[in-house]
């Protein structure tokens, strides 16, 4: 039966034929897998004081490392007011530092509570975003904010999710998004 076939198929046709052929098995197959999720490379969102922090940084992955102290959270009681900071950092390919900040300034912070980031004065919490030598806050326009999912004194954890946007010295107005940290501070 396939015998019959192939007599009627002229040379034109079988060269149609191949070169369709060709063409399909040359498809680039990546349509059918796209690139990773970003946020799904994010650590997890967990209480247990496991280390962890990361966030989206005009959406690319952020997560510290390659530097000393490349994450560091303290929660301090100080001249009768609470100071809460959390920092992690890391070295990009040009060897630029970048470091990613929440703080408060002389507020206290409690669990299950959202803060607003807005600016780095007395009585406010505020995002920071440094590049290289450049310090940048979040103020009244450029804000965020900070969510403290668990506050554990017993076993020093501290645990949230945040977001902002801060406007550096250039004028670029940078987006953190999905973050998230779970870790161990000091007093």
């Amino acid at each position: 039966m396939n015998n019959s076939i192939i007599k009627f198929i002229t040379p034109s046709q079988l060269i149609l034929l191949l070169v369709l052929t060709a063409t399909i098995s040359c498809c680039n197959k990546d349509d059918d897998n796209p690139p990773p999720d970003p946020v799904g490379q994010l650590p997890p969102a967990t209480q247990t004081g496991a280390g962890t922090f990361g966030c989206l940084l005009d959406g690319e992955v952020f997560l510290p490392g390659n530097v000393p102290n490349k994450l560091d959270c303290v929660y301090q009681f100080v001249n009768g007011g609470y100071y809460f900071s959390l920092q992690g950092s890391k070295r990009d390919s040009n060897n630029n530092v970048i470091l990613i900040g929440l703080s408060t300034k002389n507020m206290e912070i409690n669990a299950s509570t959202t803060y607003m980031l807005k600016e780095n004065i007395d009585q406010s919490a505020y995002g920071t975003y440094f590049f290289n030598t450049d310090f940048n806050y979040t103020n009244q326009i450029e804000t965020g904010e900070l969510k403290i999912t668990k506050l554990d004194f017993d076993n020093h954890i501290v645990a949230g999710t945040f977001w902002f946007d801060v406007k550096d010295s250039n004028g670029i107005v940078h987006k953190i998004r999905d973050g998230r940290f779970d870790v161990r501070f000091t007093e």
